[in-house]
């Protein structure tokens, strides 16, 4: 007998409660702002907190949204559809099917090995190695989630069984707590430095585009360069001094790399097909902006690349369920975002707060958004949610006291990688690398709540200013 699917039907209580109020409130919406532009923010208004609660997973809150917009004649089906064909959405789900390839073809694993055979002489250096791989793979690799899962976390564990570290018997300090927070946080630096690293990224950056603010995929990691370089450089050493590992030395590592890369054997002509395809991607996307080439176009390119060389087969993309969640949910939350852009309500808000702002140092506004888009993180579970739900309304705040368009949105964009170095269940990389014990739930706080200020000082103020160097303001 089929089984019914779980739903949580008490966590629909919030959504249909505070959406539901507002709709119903339209009579008493501010002047000037027209109906329509009211009934869509009381559906993207419940439908976030939908996204936030969960009763069905996020790509099935996100379709009965858009749904009930159409059936309560907020938006016309035609409009509906056309929000499937966002650029942005389809590179998403594009270098999803990358990264499927660095699984199924083992490079991934074993460009893993490589580094710690490389680097793996002391702790410090193995921990760079593991955050060398992040490093490698996250361009074509927008979950992060995966990368730390799937990549990095089943290296970190054979090192620390290796070395006697295990949290069942107390000796996770060893080697195995150090290697978790300092592959964490490297997690946190690679996803801020490409656009194309996680998710969230790209939807800060179709959320902007709707605004009328343009970010390539270059121009991204020209800004995020410096301050991503000094994170993946200093937040190690600055673990291993605050969270230091009792063992120092590792030159097991380099052998215990050596036989599991023996055992993987030579290349094989899948991985090699993957690895010059991923570098031609790299290549086609670091030029696109001088060439005038669109970013999505270089992603359909790679992926077809793939299945005509047999590295991927049809079935492949079609059972990536990552991409194609991530196709519905976010097709569907862009187009509520701009439908509230040219309904007029963030016109509308943005001018309201420019007004109630005037006076005030567009400084100290962006400044004191940052912080409060920052530490509000400790309110969510994921970074994709948070993003959808605050990032257009503070790029709105941020241009409307005065900002420069491009550094607000770049700034926004890094804060939501340098967020989820707050709680042990921030993103899914948290939940992975937190989940086995390692580090005790008040060891995650207290570093992360020291780092979290760090990164709040590099990529704040030291993003602004580099990219004054680099005329974005």
């Amino acid at each position: 007998m089929t089984q019914l699917q779980p739903v949580k039907y008490k966590h629909l209580i919030w959504p249909l409660v505070i959406g539901g109020l507002l709709w119903l409130s339209a009579p008493l919406r501010p002047a000037g702002l027209n109906l329509l532009a009211w009934r869509m923010l009381a559906l993207f208004v419940g439908t976030i907190i939908g996204c936030i609660t969960q009763p069905l997973p996020i790509a099935g809150v996100a379709l009965i949204g858009l749904t009930l917009g159409v059936l309560l004649n907020v938006t016309p089906m035609s409009d509906a559809m056309a929000g499937f064909g966002n650029n942005t959405v389809w590179m998403i789900a594009m270098a999803y099917f990358l990264s499927r390839g660095f699984v199924k073809t083992g490079l991934g694993r074993r460009i893993a090995l490589i580094f710690v055979k490389r680097f793996g002489r002391k702790t410090l250096g193995l921990a760079y190695a593991l955050i060398g791989v992040d490093l490698v793979t996250s361009p074509a690799t927008p979950s992060n989630t995966a990368r730390a899962g799937g990549i990095v976390f089943p290296i970190i564990e054979s090192l620390a069984k290796t070395y006697g570290s295990n949290p069942e018997n107390g000796t996770q300090r060893k080697i195995g707590a150090f290697l978790i927070m300092s592959s964490f946080h490297g997690n946190i630096a690679t996803s801020g430095l490409f656009m194309t690293a996680m998710a969230p990224n790209l939807v800060a950056v179709a959320l902007a585009q709707a605004m009328g603010i343009q970010i390539t995929w270059m121009g991204w990691l020209l800004a995020a360069l410096v301050p991503g370089l000094i994170c993946l450089i200093g937040v190690p050493a600055i673990i291993y001094r605050l969270y230091p590992p009792e063992i120092k030395d590792t030159p097991n590592a380099r052998t215990w790399a050596e036989d599991e890369l023996h055992q993987l054997g030579q290349m094989s002509t899948a991985e090699k097909r993957m690895a010059a395809i991923f570098s031609f991607a790299l290549i086609l996307w670091i030029l696109a902006s001088f060439i005038d080439l669109d970013a999505t176009l270089v992603a359909f390119m790679a992926v077809g690349l793939l299945l005509l060389t047999g590295v991927l087969s049809v079935d492949d993309l079609l059972h990536e369920t990552g991409a194609w969640n991530t196709l519905i949910w976010f097709s569907i939350l862009i187009f509520m975002a701009g439908k509230l852009n040219s309904l007029g309500f963030i016109p509308w808000l943005s001018q309201m707060i420019g007004h109630a702002l005037h006076g005030i140092s567009w400084l100290w506004v962006l400044a004191a958004l940052i912080i409060v888009y920052f530490y509000s993180h400790y309110l969510f579970a994921g970074a994709t949610a948070h993003v959808s739900a605050m990032y257009g309304a503070f790029l709105g705040v941020a241009v409307s006291a005065g900002a420069p368009p491009l550094l607000a949105a770049l700034l926004l964009g890094f804060d939501g990688a340098i967020f989820s170095s707050t709680t042990h269940y921030a993103n899914g990389p948290a939940s992975i690398m937190f989940g086995p014990g390692y580090v005790t739930q008040s060891e995650w706080w207290r570093l992360n709540l020291i780092l979290g200020g760090f990164y709040l000082l590099i990529w704040g103020v030291g993003g602004t200013l580099w990219m004054k160097v680099l005329g974005y303001w």
